[in-house]
């Protein structure tokens, strides 16, 4: 059996040769949040972080990656949720459909991992992934909440609660 380092652990699969390490992890390893959503590595739902480098997961062979190499999956960003990235998106209501949020959340993790405090045309550069609910403006607001420390006021969004609160 082949074996691969995910989340921290290392896990056996079988798979054919060629089997893109997106289908490894669903139907092998059943982390099920990295999603597919095109197949040519063009939308980025299934990005994944390889040592540290967000990937589109639907376009690498799992047979090609070493056995060291380092895949962390939005299961393993945070086991329980709180990664700050994670956090913004929940107190920005970022997700409309959220079908693409995974693969985002994946990407902006790794753009403040290697660039705290990104320019906009950082975020442009970084943020590829498509979202067919257009929440773009939200994406780019969490990503400058974390970035300024975490206070959803420097978000420039105005967002009011159905609890009455302002956000």
């Amino acid at each position: 059996m082949a074996k691969l380092n995910v989340n921290g652990k290392v896990r056996e699969y079988q798979a054919d040769p060629g089997t893109p390490l997106l289908w490894v992890l669903r139907e092998q390893m059943g982390l099920t949040g990295t999603k597919y959503g095109c197949g040519i590595a063009q939308c980025g739902a299934c990005t994944v972080h390889l040592n540290g480098v967000p990937t589109r997961s639907c376009v690498i062979p799992a047979d090609t990656l070493q056995a060291g190499t380092k895949i962390v999956t939005i299961e393993g960003l945070s086991p329980k949720g709180d990664h700050p990235v994670q956090k913004a998106w929940a107190a920005l209501d970022v997700p409309q459909c959220g079908f693409c949020q995974s693969g985002m959340i994946m990407a902006a993790a790794a753009l403040l991992k290697t660039k705290p405090h990104p320019t906009d045309a950082d975020v442009n550069e970084a943020m590829t992934n498509i979202c067919r609910c257009g929440s773009y403006n939200r994406v780019r607001a969490a990503i400058k909440v974390v970035a300024g420390g975490g206070n959803t006021r420097s978000a420039a969004l105005a967002i009011q609660h159905a609890d009455g609160s302002l956000t």
